[in-house]
């Protein structure tokens, strides 16, 4: 009789857990140089705000706790559960955006409408939601992958449902979250397969509705007349830019030296949160950004490969989360860079486990477990599993 036939049955089952020590390094130094930098960057703003100066990077690290627990159960859950989960992972983010919009629900901050009350935190109901259009969209381009190759409705079913949802996340508003969800969902239909032409019609709409958008809204119209020239108004339209750009200058090469932030004392708005990037330039300089870009892109770099081993091995649900998260998350930290720059319009996007946002950090190591789950079902068994791709279901 063979070991196998007499060891316990729970024994054969368990089986090792394979974590890329890569993508955990990365993530560790991205989380711990997040809570030195916003520690900095908040210590007056918490005083002021609680009589805590340690206020906001204690509310962070309780943030980070639950993002590490929440993202260990989704390292233990199989990536085809979640693609079984889709439709209701559909009807969650659409329920999401809907009840934030409640009277009496959503919990309105500096005339945004963007929050629900959960417990002890305010939850920002955009994270979790593009989380759900992004698993649900993954395993429609696994399910219809033939129609979005060959057909303009394969194409379109997808886009109506993420545009309602765009449409719900302006009338917050929250217009970043509905860029990073649009451009993610591009990308993840280009990666598919998806016909070029089918991106030139959808694109050429989608201007020609941000255009208007623009136009027909005053603080938008304002926000970017202020991006252009912030210096022309430095004391109102253009005034978070300025405050920022004075910032970055200060930093030089090397930075002024942690804690020497002059900017952070009440000078720059948002400095614990959209605006932490110029903080962290005029503390550690120049020399210092580089080194958090470097980290970001070897993240998504990392992220990227592992979306590109997966279809390798014809796993194509799991290469399809992978190259979304890796678009999300790549696409937010560079608006969010663009911004303190002054290279694009101020959006209210964090930077990904380095801004203020318990919400947004919880999702974040939410999105890390997904992406160990998907090293380690490739490091145990690369075996294909979704070989009916070019079908089109019935």
């Amino acid at each position: 009789m063979s070991r196998s036939m007499i060891m316990p049955f729970p024994a054969r089952l368990k089986t090792e857990l394979k974590i890329d020590p890569v993508l955990l390094a990365i993530t560790g130094a991205l989380l711990l140089g997040g809570f030195v930098i916003l520690a900095s960057a908040s210590i007056s703003i918490s005083d002021n705000a609680a009589g805590n100066p340690f206020f906001y990077i204690q509310r962070q690290l309780l943030a980070a706790a639950i993002g590490t627990v929440a993202g260990a159960i989704c390292l233990f859950i199989p990536m085809q559960v979640w693609q079984k989960l889709g439709p209701l992972m559909l009807f969650t983010g659409l329920a999401l955006l809907v009840v934030v919009l409640i009277p009496g629900i959503g919990h309105e901050v500096n005339g945004s409408t963007r929050w629900v009350r959960v417990g002890f935190m305010n939850l920002q109901v955009s994270e979790p939601a593009r989380l759900c259009f992004l698993m649900y969209l993954a395993g429609y381009l696994v399910r219809r992958n033939k129609a979005v190759r060959e057909e303009f409705a394969g194409f379109l079913r997808p886009m109506l449902v993420l545009t309602l949802a765009c449409m719900l996340l302006l009338k917050e508003p929250d217009f970043g979250a509905a860029i990073v969800l649009l451009a993610t969902a591009l990308t993840m239909l280009f990666v598919s397969g998806a016909r070029i032409r089918d991106f030139i019609v959808f694109f050429t709409v989608a201007v020609l509705a941000v255009v208007a958008l623009t136009i027909t809204a005053p603080y938008r119209m304002k926000r970017l007349t202020g991006f252009l020239d912030p210096w022309a108004d430095p004391f109102d339209s253009g005034f978070q830019l300025t405050q920022s750009l004075i910032a970055i200058g200060r930093g030089e090469w090397f930075g002024v030296g942690l804690g020497e932030s002059v900017q952070k004392l009440f000078y720059l708005p948002e400095a614990h949160t959209d605006f932490v990037f110029a903080v962290f330039a005029e503390e550690f300089g120049l020399l210092g950004s580089l080194l958090l870009i470097g980290l970001f892109l070897a993240l998504l770099w990392r992220v990227f490969q592992l979306g590109i081993r997966a279809h390798n091995a014809e796993r194509f649900f799991e290469a399809y989360v992978a190259i979304g998260l890796g678009t999300w998350l790549g696409l937010q930290a560079f608006i969010n860079v663009g911004v303190n720059m002054g290279m694009l319009p101020t959006k209210g996007l964090t930077l990904p486990l380095i801004s203020y946002g318990r919400s947004s950090l919880i999702i974040t190591m939410i999105c890390i477990g997904l992406l160990l789950r998907i090293h380690h079902e490739l490091a145990v068994d690369a075996k294909p599993v979704n070989r009916k791709r070019g079908r089109r279901k019935k």
